[in-house]
Order: C-alpha cells, then structure tokens, then sequence
C-alpha cells in the first residue's frame, strides 16, 4: 500500500444469535466443508491485498469458538457485539477509532463464500460514493400475502437484494450510526443507516453465491457451491531462482528490507535477490514466463528500480486470472549476511506485498558450507515456490 492509498478494514459482525438455525451451535460457527462458517469469511479478508486491518464482533459466550475458528490467522482484536446488530456494528467501529482506517466494509459472518472480486466492486465504488453494496437485481414476481391468500403483486422494477460486505467512509459511516443511536430507529442494515444520513450509496454487481446462511437449508446451498468451486479449480507451483554477485556498498535489500553488511548486490534493478525469485516463482505457477520478459534489463525505465514493482505487477497477474495465493516458500542461500535477526521483518514485509497472513510466508536461510561462489562469499543465491490456487485451465 503506497502513501496514496486508502487504508482499509475489515468489520465481520459474528455476534448474533440466528434465531432460525437449528444447528447445535450459533450459525457462524456451524461446520462447513470441514471448517467454521465464520472461517471463510475471515479467509477471505485475511488474504485480500486491500484490507489491511481485520476484526470480528463476536457474542461473548463464542470466546472459545471464536478463538478456534481464527487460529493461525492474522485478525485484529475482537468485540463484544451489543443487543442488536446495529449496535454490534457500532461498537465495532468505535473501536477502529485508535487506528483510523479511511475504508470500512462490513460483513456479515453468515456470508461465507464471499467472491475476492466482490471486494473489489465495493472498494472501487468508494473512489467516487459515500458507500456501496453488492446487490443483485430481483428476478421474482413479488407477493403480498395474508392468511394465506395474495393481497397483492409488488412491482420489482428497481429492486435489488443487498449483500454484503457493505462499504463505507469511516467517518461517515460512524456519524450515521451515532444518529440512528440518537433516533432510535431500528434499520435493518448498514445501507439503511447511511441512507438514513443522506449518504449515497452505490450499488455494484454482487455474486450469486454470496447467500447468507440463515437455515440449515442454506447451509446445504453453501456445501454444493462449495463443492463446485473445488471442481472449476486447480492447485499449481511455481517456482523461483535468482543470483546476485556482491559489489560496493553497506547494505543489502533482501525482501523489501535493508540489511547491513560489508557489501552491496549489484543488479540493474536494487537487486532483491529474494523479490525476484519469489517473482518468478509467481509468474511459473502462472506460465506467464520469467520477470525478464515482463521487464527487460535491457530498458532503462527499470534502472535501481524498486524490486516491489515486479512482486506486486506478479501478484496483480495472479488476481486478474482469478487466482489465490496460498503459500510462498523462500530460501536464501549465503555465508551472510546473517538473516535470523531480520526474518520477522521480512516475512512482514512480504505478508504485506503478497496479501497474506505471516503464517502462509516461509522465509528460510542456508549456506553451501564454503562451497561455490556463496559460499566463497561472491554473492547470494535465492529460490523461491510459491503455491496457487487457480481456475482449472480446461474448466
């Protein structure tokens, strides 16, 4: 995220009680395809490269489940949630107050095959609207119906099903709350909230598989979407080599960050030996060629050029084919600098460029035990794999 860029969180509301789930435990925490209802939800914000804060207003009785359904992901501090859920979501947005963010989205926890392109609809709206939502237009004749006969046939024209996530501006989202608290008035979203307030609010193209779970019917929906989406993807590795000899110099840039030492790398970019051989490993699981041919050390346009250019042009290449990364595994072969004192920043650095959690990063270090030219102390060698997870190419 450069300075320029909004800074955006993730608000998932998980505090309620769903009254019409009949499962042994609250909806959120339901089991789907072997994991927590509220697990993919979290997955899909932990690993977006827009959203830079995660949390999650919870019930306090769910700490435990709570706790299970975001082990090993990296999710900002929980809140208790309120008797409503609009009071839920105040709470949760009064607490982003130390960190303010610009963006808010908001999410239910019941929507658990959020679509990463749905996020993107949302945030791009919000270059130009006060907030936006995922919607999809009503395609059903409506009725209106009692005792059991139609009183009436409702008009769909310009009718639409709101999804979520709900985007907005922070602080404008955070004074319409205060005024529906001032009111009174009970709204059945965050849209309503903001409309209530006299902000305009854009609708963007949601996705069919975004339902909420509200029945263990729909449970059963979310299974065969799930399902289905496993078949229509495939599993791909790539993988990532790069060297670069010592020159002059008092430091070296490894992963974004620099290191001291007694030389510098020579390269006709910064020479992040580690950069381009995680961007390789990318652009393989893509079959997209080598960070050569994306950009030439013959053009001039990349001298002392930033190596996070050529990670983040991957990384959008991989989005764009519809894809996820899912790991990086990275190994640096050399007698030094020594990389043990350096290695949390450098997995937060890449965690950060590559949209993950650290917990999907793998940053490792070697020697050749003097032997060859890294262990002669020539240069560094680096090599890279990097999982994706990708529309199945004959799907």
């Amino acid at each position: 995220m450069s300075a320029a860029d909004p800074k955006t969180a993730a608000l998932i509301v998980a505090a309620g009680r769903g009254q019409r789930f009949t499962g042994s435990l609250p909806k959120q925490y339901a089991d789907l395809a072997g994991r927590p209802v509220l697990r993919h939800s979290l997955e899909t914000f932990a690993y977006h490269p827009r959203v830079q804060d995660l949390r999650v207003v919870i019930h306090p009785d769910d700490l435990p489940l709570y706790r299970a359904a975001s082990k090993g992901l990296e999710v900002g501090k929980h809140v208790a949630g309120g008797d409503s859920r609009q009071d839920s979501v105040r709470r949760g947005l009064e607490s982003l107050a130390e960190d303010a963010p610009d963006l808010i989205l908001i999410h239910d926890a019941a929507r658990p095959l959020l679509a990463p392109e749905v996020i993107d609809n949302v945030l791009d709206a919000l270059e130009i609207h006060s907030g936006a939502i995922p919607a999809l237009p009503v395609v059903d004749t409506l009725k209106r119906g009692h005792d059991g006969l139609i009183t009436d046939t409702a008009a769909r024209q310009d009718l639409w099903r709101a999804q979520t996530p709900q985007g907005f501006h922070v602080t404008d989202i955070l004074r319409a709350h205060a005024a529906a608290r001032t009111s009174g008035e009970a709204l059945t979203d965050d849209a309503a909230v903001a409309e209530a307030a006299g902000l305009g609010v854009a609708l963007v193209p949601g996705n069919r598989e975004n339902i909420k779970v509200t029945t263990q019917e729909d449970l059963e929906t979310a299974e065969l979407w799930l399902a289905g989406r496993a078949a229509d993807r495939e599993t791909r590795v790539g993988q990532g080599f790069d060297v670069h000899r010592f020159g002059p110099g008092s430091a070296v840039i490894l992963c974004g960050v620099k290191i001291p030492h007694s030389a510098g790398l020579k390269g006709h970019s910064d020479a992040d030996v580690a950069l381009h051989a995680i961007t390789d490993a990318l652009l393989g699981g893509l079959g997209a060629g080598d960070i050569g041919s994306h950009f030439p050390p013959s053009d001039p346009r990349w001298r002392n050029a930033d190596s996070t250019i050529f990670l983040r042009h991957a990384v959008e290449l991989v989005q764009r084919s519809g894809g996820q990364i899912r790991h990086v595994d990275l190994t640096l072969i050399c007698e030094g600098p020594k990389i043990g004192a350096h290695r949390d920043a450098m997995r937060a650095r890449l965690g950060e460029l590559l949209g993950l959690p650290q917990t999907r990063v793998s940053v490792k270090a070697t020697t050749t035990e003097r032997l060859g030219f890294t262990g002669r102390g020539e240069g560094i060698a680096a090599q890279a794999i990097a999982t994706l997870s990708l529309p199945r190419a004959d799907a």
